[in-house]
C-alpha cells in the first residue's frame, strides 16, 4: 500500500475542467445528488447498503455525459452500477439522465477513481469495472499519467471479485499497444476471447468520424484456486 506521501505523488489521469454546467444541471446537482449522489470521504459500507439492495456491482470509470452509463444500466437491471466522474457538468447530465429513466440501480461520485479503487471501495466487491476511452495522453513526456499502469491494475485486482472483468477500450492505438503490454505483465488476469457487448460512446463515434480503429479487450481475474 501506498505512503500517503507517495499518493499525493500519483500522477493525476485527468485534468479537471471548469466547464459550464447549466442551470439544469445546477438543480439536478442540487435536488438529485440525494438520491444518486454518494459523498462518502472514507471507506464506503457493503454496496448492498449503498444501493439498498443486493446485488452485483459494475463500476464505470470517467462516464463523460453519462448517457451511456444510464443506458447500461436502464438494459440490465439485474446489475448495480456505480458512476465516477469528476466533472461537474457531466454529473449533472448523467443525474438529468437518471431522473428521466427513473433508475434506481444507480449511484454516482464525483472523486478520483484511483483513490475509490484504493480505499474506498470493499474488498472483492465489484463484478466489472469499465474504462471507456480515457485520456490516451498522446505525447511521450505524458504517458505516465495515463490511467492503465500496473499500479492501478492491481487496484483493479483488489477491487474486483474473482472471476470479475475489467472491460476497457480506446480509439488511440499506441495507448492500445500499452494497455496490451501491462496487462500482458498482470499473471492475475487472462484476456477473454471477446469482449461483451456495449454501447458506443461519444468519445468513440467522435473517433470513428475521425477515422480511428476502435480497440478493445475484456480481461478476467481469475478465481482463486
Amino acid at each position: 500500500m501506498n505512503s500517503e506521501a507517495e499518493r499525493r505523488a500519483d500522477p493525476r489521469s485527468f485534468v479537471r475542467r471548469s466547464g459550464r454546467t447549466t442551470s439544469a444541471q445546477k438543480r439536478a446537482l442540487k435536488e438529485l445528488w440525494p438520491r444518486y449522489g454518494v459523498d462518502e470521504t472514507g471507506a464506503l459500507p457493503p454496496l448492498k447498503e449503498v444501493f439498498g439492495r443486493e446485488a452485483r456491482t459494475v463500476l464505470e470509470i470517467g462516464f463523460g455525459n453519462g448517457k451511456t452509463l444510464v443506458r447500461a444500466a436502464a438494459e440490465s437491471p439485474q446489475f448495480n452500477f456505480l458512476g465516477v466522474e469528476v466533472h461537474r457538468p457531466g454529473l449533472g447530465r448523467c443525474l438529468l439522465e437518471a431522473e428521466r429513466a427513473g433508475l434506481s440501480n444507480l449511484r454516482l461520485m464525483q472523486a478520483d477513481a484511483v483513490e475509490v479503487l484504493r480505499s474506498q471501495l470493499p474488498q472483492a466487491s465489484v463484478a466489472m469495472v469499465c474504462l471507456y476511452f480515457p485520456d490516451p495522453w498522446p505525447r511521450k513526456r505524458h504517458h505516465k499519467r495515463r490511467l492503465v499502469q500496473p499500479g492501478f491494475i492491481a487496484l483493479l485486482e483488489r477491487a474486483l471479485e474473482p472471476g470479475g472483468m475489467f472491460h476497457v477500450a480506446t480509439d488511440w492505438s499506441p495507448y492500445a499497444e500499452h494497455i496490451e503490454g501491462v496487462m500482458d505483465g498482470m499473471t492475475a488476469f487472462e484476456r477473454l476471447a471477446s469482449p461483451p457487448a456495449r454501447c458506443a460512446t461519444r468519445f468513440e463515434l467522435r473517433g470513428s468520424a475521425l477515422g480511428h480503429k476502435i480497440w478493445e479487450a475484456a480481461y478476467r481475474l481469475r478465481p482463486l484456486a
